[in-house]
């Protein structure tokens, strides 16, 4: 069994680390990586990591009887708890401590040492206000018709996320690419320190997180740190739309290439042929006509970032294009699919409620608002987290925007979407249901409506924060749920 890294590299790669080992201990190794001791198992390193409200040192235990071979601890904890772990040592064979400052800190930097072991990766870094995770996976989509690619899973993408994914990377991978989110100031360059990409998306510069950092240029500050390390025949990629174009692209020591619906072809080799609604759209990247069945100009966009990312990493249009009409949406990203209700009616459901933001509902509510030839339109909208004082603002927007579309029925679910129930009594717009809480009960009285309006080719669209789990109301309302 080979470890992911031998114990000089650990060393190294966490400064002024110290290793404590049980008294056998020759075979150093580890297979993974974990900060979850539920997802321990043998040959695992664990690290526990402590938060507000949690402090991981007091599983190490647990991860120890599970299998983990490899745990880096406090060194402030061992000393106050030192007569455990050096009883953990004596009982367990073939186990190390690795005592280190900080374990986050320490997991971050082992990390980027882990990324270093691969000098012949090409490394790609995506982030971004809204569409990250459909921009990662379209591009992984693409990449995959030329290269053996390895990618973040899920939305492993935060300054522990990230540095859990790079230990996915194996030698025979070619490309990598890696999401990144954020939470908090510096989040984005701590994380663009570990992978040290040398090409990098971002997708937009919204309001999501506005509440934590202020506004959209603090936002733009800290999204473009993802370009940090771009060398100079490192590519950056950004959005041709955004007002944040200019600065984003400033000080970037590699190539700035601009994408979007707005770059003309003789750049792109991008051209605009057909929207089709909820069939998704038609447009050509250079001599081949690609279908992208994911629907809304925002999807669109995103294609254009992977058609970008791979004409610039040698791919043919052919390749582009299997890549783009082999790609699948992501759970909970703008899902459509045609479904019978409980009641027997057919409706087309829209289900974009893995996350939501200012942005991203605005996004899809103008894709509504587009689509034609459909019955009533029924909009239920959930709460938008983490906006701060800007919360009733922005909630009050996007609920003017929903009006604008013309649903026949606007449902507002949640605290936060008071205001934008407050303004739709304002504009006098009556097919509003408001239910301040986001409970069963709540769910079952959304359903309620729902199967009650419902008629046979309408629109149903589901649109929230991940938190208020909005996608509970599928069982409810559908007649089979797959």
């Amino acid at each position: 069994m080979v470890s992911l890294m031998n114990l000089d590299e650990v060393l190294k790669g966490i400064p002024e680390s110290h290793v404590l080992a049980s008294a056998d201990g020759k075979d150093f190794c580890f297979t993974s990586v974990t900060t979850d001791s539920r997802s321990v198992k043998e040959m695992s390193l664990f690290v526990p990591l402590i938060g507000e409200n949690q402090n991981g040192h007091k599983y190490v235990p647990q991860a120890v009887e599970k299998g983990a071979r490899v745990i880096l601890i406090n060194k402030s904890e061992y000393d106050s708890s030192s007569s455990v772990y050096d009883s953990l040592l004596e009982s367990n064979k073939g186990l190390f401590f690795v005592l280190v400052e900080n374990t986050l800190h320490a997991l971050q930097s082992l990390a980027a040492a882990y990324v270093e072991k691969f000098p012949n990766l090409i490394k790609i870094g995506i982030t971004g206000s809204s569409g990250k995770t459909t921009t990662k996976e379209m591009i992984v989509s693409v990449l995959k018709q030329k290269y053996f690619v390895v990618y973040t899973q899920g939305n492993f993408n935060s300054e522990t996320g990230l540095p859990l994914s790079v230990f996915n990377i194996r030698k025979e991978h070619q490309v990598g690419v890696f999401e990144m989110g954020m939470n908090r100031v510096d989040e984005i360059g701590e994380i663009s320190a570990v992978l040290k990409a040398k090409y990098a998306v971002i997708t937009n510069i919204g309001t999501a997180h506005i509440g934590i950092l202020g506004s959209q240029k603090n936002i733009a500050i800290e999204k473009r740190k993802i370009f940090n390390f771009i060398p100079s025949d490192g590519v950056a990629f950004i959005p041709a739309e955004d007002e944040f174009k200019d600065f984003l692209g400033e000080n970037v020591k590699g190539t700035v290439t601009y994408y979007g619906t707005s770059v003309p072809m003789s750049n792109s080799s991008a051209q605009f042929i057909k929207d089709c609604g909820l069939e998704g759209t038609v447009f050509k990247f250079e001599n081949e006509v690609i279908y992208l069945k994911n629907p809304g100009v925002y999807n669109y966009r995103n294609a254009l970032a992977a058609c970008a990312v791979g004409k610039a990493l040698g791919l043919s249009a052919s390749q582009v294009k299997a890549g783009l009409e082999r790609f699948e949406t992501p759970s909970g990203r703008m899902e459509t699919k045609d479904v019978v209700l409980k009641t027997g009616v057919k409706i087309t459901l829209i289900k974009d409620c893995y996350n939501a933001n200012p942005d991203s509902v605005l996004n899809v509510l103008d894709f509504c608002s587009s689509i034609d030839n459909v019955g009533s339109k029924i909009f239920v909208l959930g709460d938008m987290l983490e906006l701060g004082e800007k919360s009733a603002q922005e909630h009050a927007r996007v609920t003017s925007k929903a009006i604008k579309a013309k649903p026949g029925l606007l449902i507002l679910i949640g605290e936060e979407m008071k205001s934008g129930y407050e303004e739709a009594l304002r504009v006098g717009f009556v097919n509003t249901k408001y239910i301040p809480s986001h409970d069963e009960q709540s769910i079952q009285e959304a359903a309620e409506n729902i199967l009650n309006f419902a008629k046979d080719g309408d629109v149903v669209l589901l649109k929230a924060s991940h938190g208020i789990a909005l996608e509970r109301l599928i069982p409810v309302i559908l007649k089979e749920v797959e």
